[in-house]
């Protein structure tokens, strides 16, 4: 059985595209799955403090003890995924601040990762990552190309831990028209039905 973890960053609840579209994954791929939501919308996590790094580098105060906890709590799951699915909206050109935050408690030197003298070695190799980004505009050509501040951090920040199988579905143009709208999301909606069951076949 796959064990999926499931990262959702919006903070629009049952509102939002980016969630609605990580359920088409799911409804395909849970039959054959133990799943594990991290809600960050619902239940964000704090912004990186002065306490969150003191406990990475191993202070023993209240607060740097119970940050470590957390970023332990975190990594575990992601430890323990075959398949982590990031609902991830583009807020202006980035990704969401909760989604950072999560980003900067798994990306914890000597844990997921370390250094060499050749450069990082990440630790969670053998991981596949989809990654689903709604966005109001398009950003896949032209001049916008340099405004996607999104797909790049996430990229980079997920193989710095070693996860090198990553697979983006992108609905876009959500804010030009109604059915400009549509069309992305039913066409998003069908490649992440294709990839949970794709997942499941690989499970069976």
């Amino acid at each position: 059985m796959q064990n999926i973890l499931v990262v959702q960053s919006s903070v629009l609840g049952d509102a939002s595209a980016s969630r609605g579209l990580v359920g088409h994954f799911l409804d395909a791929a849970r039959p054959g799955a133990s799943v594990t939501v991290r809600d960050l919308g619902a239940d964000p996590l704090p912004h990186l403090s002065g306490a969150t790094l003191g406990g990475f580098s191993g202070a023993d105060s209240p607060e740097a003890t119970a940050e470590r906890a957390l970023s332990d709590a975190l990594i575990a799951e992601l430890q323990a995924a075959d398949v982590v699915v990031i609902g991830a909206p583009m807020y202006n050109f980035g990704i969401t601040s909760n989604l950072k935050s999560w980003f900067d408690r798994v990306l914890r030197a000597g844990v997921t990762f370390h250094y060499t003298a050749e450069g990082p070695v990440g630790h969670l190799t053998g991981k596949r990552a989809i990654v689903v980004e709604t966005r109001g505009g398009f950003y896949g050509e032209g001049g916008a190309t340099a405004l996607d501040a999104q797909e790049p951090h996430i990229r980079a920040m997920l193989n710095f831990i070693g996860i090198t199988d990553i697979v983006f579905v992108r609905a876009e143009r959500l804010a030009i028209s109604p059915e400009a709208r549509t069309e992305s999301l039913a066409a998003a909606a069908d490649e992440l039905r294709k990839l949970g069951a794709e997942g499941l076949a690989q499970a069976a």
